[in-house]
């Protein structure tokens, strides 16, 4: 073996350096097995001894503590990889192939290069050429065995961690809130300010279901929430903060909470280089043992908080109906569902008359299959007639709804109170500890002293701002529980529709009590539009509204109005005409009262004849023609209008008539003067009058 170990050595492989590649699985081993790490770094002795010299062999031990299972983020095995590749390298030095690489495509791709370059490669058992059949055929075998070595490693590991977890005694991290008992069993955190704020957010959630209303609500409330150190400097500490919208969705989705001890909600996955945590569906969880431990809610509420979950988040399809009340004012968004295809409708907003007017629209076939909406309805007329209904199902039950109203704002205002007190408790403390450092340090040791001092007033001085605080919602909790306030929502109760449609009552308010009624509501626009309700607890109810017209019937003005203005212009001018329809209570479509504009606009529509035109058919005669026919100015005529010798009929304004007609009569002038006199007519024929 000595004398053909020398023989694959020429003098082309020692003109090129030596490569010793050094690695360790773990900084655990690194540390504990010595041994081993120096057993690699004495290769650099069987280097010397088949001819290179110490200067020319290189260690490459950067990837201490990496696993061989990958090359990625192995920096020291890709430029051992990159310096065979150059021909830079005459032999690679390894304690054996698992060193280098446990992973075939890795190792595979090194022996290639090696056997192109005509590099070497020794381990513990002797000298081998990659160029070489037989000496490759052995590599591949060692590095088959070393791949299956891991494999079979992890599949010991993996199977004893399973059969662990199959009967709940395996230990896993747990969220806050939850401990591990010295006797390895999972109880609730001894702490009890972390055990009442995570019940508080479980509380919070149950009352308004809404992640987000829940962040909210801790913001408003100035609540803090913990969280612990897992790892590095201060593993295991508890630090409080502002809670965050991911860490409620987080803490409502574990398990744990509901008591529950579950593996396999996660398992790693490769995407491209990165390596990536992937959830698991609940049915593919390996282990799920129920009741396992205490926790802060049962089995049943971590249900029903998953479907709420489920149901306010946005998008499309069946599964998705029952989202959380948005912005807008259409009373059903999230709760619509088409009659004829079965998706969710969503909810479209158009300006009519200058008002927002919401439409419920399929939009199932135009997203998913490029053709037309299912059916789109105006939701004014549906939403009037849910409220109908709503308000009928209420009525009754308002009493008992105003005293549970009572009763949830007192439970919520003693938990605040009780929240509040918790944290003015734990500021009390970090307070008293400060002072206490500041007292036991050397007063001399000025840089200490200042610092410690300026610690102490930081908590002095936010222990007064949560005791202000907590002082002023103190007071505006008791106006909340007084026994005005508590008149007043007993009176509102009693007086609902009034409440249901005050108009200070935002839209979002009216939504979250159709949610706590209402299922959803089925739609089916045809003739007529078909609304089917179904209630929470599975009572339904059917009923038919009129489709709604469109906007060009609606602004048709009725029949009686046209009858009525033409029935009118037979004595009255457009502004009489005006008049009297208001006196009568007609409204057009906008609910505004007529005008003489809008009466003109209403003639001019349905071809209606003036007043001008009727009374011209009656035979009436301008101020020209009958100042022509009697030989005057039209002033005159104007005079004597206006004196009433002649009678004239008004059309437009006050200023606008038109006269009666005379006959064949001659004007007899009366005696000459300045003062006016009144006309003599004598009836002559027409041809010989004259003036006399």
């Amino acid at each position: 073996m000595s004398a053909d170990r020398f023989q694959k050595v020429t003098a082309d492989h020692l003109r090129r350096d030596a490569f010793l590649y050094v690695r360790q699985s773990s900084l655990r081993q690194v540390l504990e097995n010595t041994e081993s790490t120096k057993r690699q770094y004495a290769l650099r002795d069987r280097a010397v001894s088949l001819g290179w010299p110490i200067e020319r062999i290189h260690v490459i031990d950067c990837d201490l503590g990496l696993s061989g299972a990958s090359a990625q983020d192995r920096d020291g095995f890709q430029r051992l990889v990159s310096e065979v590749a150059n021909g830079h390298v005459g032999i690679v030095l390894g304690l054996e192939v698992s060193r280098l690489a446990r992973n075939n495509a890795d190792w595979h791709r090194l022996l290639e290069l090696s056997a192109l370059t005509q590099t070497l490669i020794l381990d513990e058992d002797g000298v081998y050429d990659p160029a070489y059949f037989n000496d490759r055929l052995l590599l591949g075998l060692k590095g088959a065995m070393s791949e299956a070595e891991l494999h079979v490693l992890k599949a010991r590991l993996q199977g004893g961690i399973l059969n662990k977890a199959r009967r709940g005694e395996l230990e896993m991290s747990v969220p806050i809130g939850l401990v591990y008992h010295p006797d390895g069993s999972v109880v609730l955190d001894p702490d009890q300010s972390i055990r009442d704020v995570v019940q508080l957010l479980f509380d919070t959630f149950r009352q308004i279901t809404s992640a987000c209303a829940t962040v909210k609500r801790f913001r408003r409330e100035g609540w803090l929430f913990p969280r612990r150190i897992r790892r590095g400097v201060g593993k295991g500490d508890v630090l409080w903060g502002p809670l965050e919208h991911c860490r409620v969705v987080q803490i409502l989705h574990n398990p744990r909470y509901a008591g529950a001890f579950v593996y396999g909600r996660t398992r790693g996955a490769h995407r491209g280089n990165k390596h990536t945590t992937l959830k698991v569906a609940r049915e593919d969880w390996q282990v799920l043992i129920r009741d396992a431990h205490p926790g802060y809610i049962d089995w049943e509420e971590f249900e029903r908080n998953q479907t709420t979950l489920k149901q306010n988040a946005n998008g499309f399809g069946i599964d998705r109906r029952g989202s959380m009340p948005r912005e807008g004012i259409g009373l059903l968004q999230g709760r619509v569902v088409c009659g004829i295809c079965g998706a969710r409708m969503r909810v479209r907003y158009q300006r009519v008359g200058g008002k927002l007017e919401p439409y419920y629209i399929c939009t199932e076939n135009s997203v998913r299959r490029a053709d037309k909406p299912c059916q789109s309805v105006r939701g004014r007329a549906i939403d009037d007639a849910i409220s109908t209904l709503l308000l009928e199902s209420v009525a009754p039950a308002a009493i008992e709804v105003a005293l549970a109203v009572e009763d949830e704002i007192a439970g919520r205002i003693g938990q605040a109170a009780a929240q509040r007190v918790t944290q003015l408790t734990r500021a009390r403390y970090d307070a008293e500890l400060a002072r206490r450092r500041y007292l036991s340090v050397d007063p001399a040791n000025r840089l200490v002293a200042d610092s410690l001092e300026s610690d102490w007033n930081d908590r002095l001085r936010q222990l007064d701002s949560l005791q202000q605080e907590h002082d002023s919602k103190q007071q505006a909790d008791q106006k909340l529980l007084g026994d005005d306030a508590r008149a007043k929502i007993r009176q509102l109760a009693e007086d609902f529709p009034c409440v249901w449609h005050d108009e200070r009552i935002a839209p979002v308010e009216r939504k979250r009590m159709v949610a706590l009624l209402i299922e959803d509501v089925t739609l089916v626009k045809a003739e007529r539009v078909a609304i089917h309700v179904r209630f929470r607890g599975g009572r339904t109810t059917s009923l038919e509204i009129d489709k709604p017209k469109p906007i060009a019937l609606i602004r048709k003005t009725p029949e009686d109005v046209v009858r009525t203005v033409d029935e009118l212009l037979e004595t009255c001018t457009d502004r009489q005409v005006a008049q009297r329809l208001n006196e009568l209570g007609y409204k057009n479509w906008r609910g505004q009262t007529f005008t003489h504009k809008k009466v003109f606009v209403i003639r001019m529509a349905y071809h209606i004849k003036s007043r001008y035109d009727r009374l011209r058919e009656r035979g009436m005669l301008s101020a020209n023609e009958l100042a022509s026919q009697l030989g005057v100015c039209p002033t005159t005529i104007y005079h004597w209008g206006h004196e009433g010798f002649l009678r004239e009929h008004r059309y437009g304004n006050k200023f606008r008539c038109l006269y009666e007609p005379i006959g064949n009569v001659t004007l007899v002038k009366g005696k000459g003067g300045r003062q006016p006199q009144a006309p003599v007519f004598i009836a002559v024929p027409f041809t010989t009058q004259g003036a006399i």
